[in-house]
């Protein structure tokens, strides 16, 4: 994240890497396809290779597919215990089998092109405030630290976040969310702390009490000009405003980088003799970044934090302070003094009322988070993340073939930059093109050759169908037409 100036006005921004997911649903990018194609023969016999493609390679991962939904039949934390005492495994035997099925989700995660979130990114999400202004925490007491641990030791990744070993959060995607209303009570409550800041520094007490004062800031990381990426999303906030009649009286919209998708993945700890075994998997849409912390498991009840206390007596001292400076003045001004008493009664209302505001605000935040925000959660969530993967590898296969049977010959890197020119032209997308997992299924599928230059080639459409076969679906769709034809 960085800050870069638009005419004299400061503007934070966050810069991100184009991620390798194409948002275009199959059935589009498929029939604008087929539209670019100049003859209808060959139009039908694109069509023909794209569903071809589509049962083939869900056919290659329909045993992995498989193996996953049996073994989290087994961690499911509802129905997972009985079926694990019907199986009469040993503690080892069931170790066993919970690894395998995480090696199993973290290549299908992998797959669906979903990434862990990493400190940076967890600073960089959540270096300002949105809709949640409560320091939320997790508690840890509530969480399992052996499952996770015991898997990044045996299967290590780089850029973990620190809390790696009780649970994991994967984000996939990137949006925007808006938010337009009066704000009153945080526009009062900015400018309160404002006046507050003031005060303090003209009574030079600010470098007694600053850095003790307010609450705990969050972390913002040190701007990195090495980063090179193509997206960039403006964060607007209130705290960032201008003060004016005008912006006071009037509705201010507010903008916030959102996670299109975030899983969560961790297990509850333990509770009695019977070790849990059930397994978490959370699933979110549209979470905005500064409000990350509403998807965390296990979370504990905010309240006053030792900080508030610390600004109520804080503040209170200072006042006693000031009032009692003012009055050893030889002339002491009772107005000077009704204005410190007020400012500094002003202020302690506000700590209070604002963590009033707050835990309403998080309380609702809560409550939208379950109804509108989770998607799905344990089977629902793999199913969904299954067909995910097939549906990303069928598009990304199908644009490779495309580029290479319409613009002819072309090497990896050529290739790679043609499809992420046509996403862009054609369909207004921009995205990392996976072009390494492209060529290898169509190598799989032997639908394509590679000269010595290191140049790729496409069969014809008609050669291309003929290599890949009549898939077993075709067969089905022809019986049961044909048995409609009969009655």
């Amino acid at each position: 994240m960085f800050k870069s100036k638009a005419n004299g006005i400061k503007k934070e921004v966050i810069r991100l890497e184009r991620e390798s997911v194409i948002p275009i649903l199959k059935p589009k990018l498929i029939m604008t396809l087929s539209n670019l194609i100049q003859h209808s023969a060959d139009r039908a016999e694109f069509v023909k290779f794209s569903k071809r493609v589509e049962y083939t390679i869900r056919a290659w991962y329909h045993l992995q597919f498989e193996d996953l939904m049996q073994l989290y039949s087994l961690f499911d934390p509802v129905y997972g215990a009985k079926k694990l005492q019907q199986q009469n495994l040993s503690p080892e035997e069931i170790d066993v089998l919970e690894q395998n099925f995480l090696i199993y989700l973290f290549q299908v995660m992998e797959k669906s092109n979903f990434k862990i979130v990493s400190n940076e990114e967890i600073d960089v999400a959540t270096a300002g405030q949105y809709l949640l202004n409560l320091p939320i925490t997790v508690d840890e007491a509530k969480i399992d630290k052996a499952l996770l641990k015991k898997y990044f030791e045996e299967h290590p990744k780089d850029n973990l976040p620190d809390f790696a070993d009780k649970y994991v959060i994967f984000r996939r995607g990137i949006g925007i969310d808006r938010t337009t209303n009066f704000f009153f009570l945080e526009k009062i409550d900015i400018i309160i702390a404002r006046l507050w800041t003031l005060l303090m520094k003209r009574t030079r007490l600010d470098k007694i009490f600053g850095k003790k004062l307010g609450r705990a800031r969050k972390k913002v990381p040190r701007k990195d000009e090495d980063i090179s990426a193509d997206l960039h999303v403006e964060r607007i906030r209130l705290e960032k405003m201008e003060l004016s009649i005008r912006n006071l009286i009037s509705k201010t919209t507010i903008q916030e980088p959102t996670f299109d998708r975030i899983i969560v993945v961790y297990r509850k700890k333990s509770e009695g003799r019977e070790k849990e075994r059930g397994i978490n998997i959370k699933h979110f849409k549209n979470i905005p970044m500064a409000d990350l912390e509403i998807v965390l498991p296990e979370k504990k009840n905010p309240g006053l934090t030792p900080m508030d206390w610390v600004t109520f007596i804080a503040s209170a001292l200072v006042g006693l302070v000031a009032v009692i400076t003012s009055l050893e003045m030889p002339k002491a001004d009772l107005w000077v003094i009704f204005a410190i008493l007020s400012t500094v009664v002003g202020y302690c209302a506000k700590t209070y009322l604002t963590f009033e505001a707050n835990l309403a605000a998080y309380q609702n935040l809560i409550t939208q988070s379950m109804y509108e925000k989770q998607l799905d959660s344990g089977r629902g969530t793999l199913l969904h993340l299954c067909d995910d993967v097939i549906q990303q590898e069928v598009k990304e296969v199908i644009i490779a073939f495309f580029i290479l049977m319409e613009q002819g010959k072309a090497t990896a890197k050529e290739l790679d930059q043609r499809c992420e020119d046509l996403l862009r032209e054609e369909f207004g997308e921009s995205c990392n093109f996976d072009v390494d997992d492209a060529l290898a299924k169509l190598e799989k599928l032997k639908v394509i050759s590679k000269d010595p230059t290191g140049k790729y080639a496409s069969l014809g459409l008609t050669r291309a169908n003929d290599i890949i076969g009549v898939t077993t679906e075709e067969l089905v769709l022809k019986a049961r037409q044909g048995s409609f034809q009969t009655e």
